[in-house]
């Protein structure tokens, strides 16, 4: 059962002559998995589709994440004066209503009866310190990237 090839010796071995069966591949439940596994296939194809759906359902029509209204929208320091900050809001925003508590400016942006934000401007040092809540079931107007817009440009 040997023969030669090219001169030199080699043997012939039981398998490569089909005397000795093979043992079948172990399947489920081995944990290792295998490539080859019809099931293993579909969730390879399926696990991209699954990442890229989660990715996208975060992607919604809906105006963003829930307010959490005990924290505000923006907390900022300026080297402005509170009275400055205060003149400059009113000239860019309509239907402001300023008050003074203390120290402090308070400002109402929007109508009378349903205010959209609050703006707490707190005098520090030669600046102010501004606070800007805008609770969760107040309408946007203005809309909030004019809000943060006309903040910003009244603090600088």
């Amino acid at each position: 059962m040997s023969s030669r090839l090219n001169g030199g010796f080699v043997a012939k071995h039981d398998v490569a002559l089909n005397r000795v069966a093979l043992r079948p591949r172990p399947k489920f439940p081995h944990t290792t998995g295998d490539a080859d596994d019809r099931t293993m296939k579909r969730l390879l194809l399926l696990a991209p589709a699954a990442a890229a759906l989660a990715a996208l359902s975060g992607c919604g029509s809906s105006s963003g994440p829930a307010r959490n209204a005990s924290l505000p929208m923006m907390y900022v320091s300026s080297q402005r004066a509170p009275a400055y900050i205060a003149d400059c809001l009113e000239s860019r925003l309509s239907r402001v209503r300023t008050s003074r508590v203390g120290g402090a400016t308070e400002i109402a942006v929007g109508s009378d009866s349903n205010n959209s934000y609050f703006v707490t401007l707190t005098p520090l040092n030669a600046g102010s310190v501004i606070k800007v809540m805008h609770p969760a079931n107040a309408p946007d107007d203005p809309p909030e990237p004019e809000m943060r817009f006309d903040i910003a440009r009244c603090a600088t």
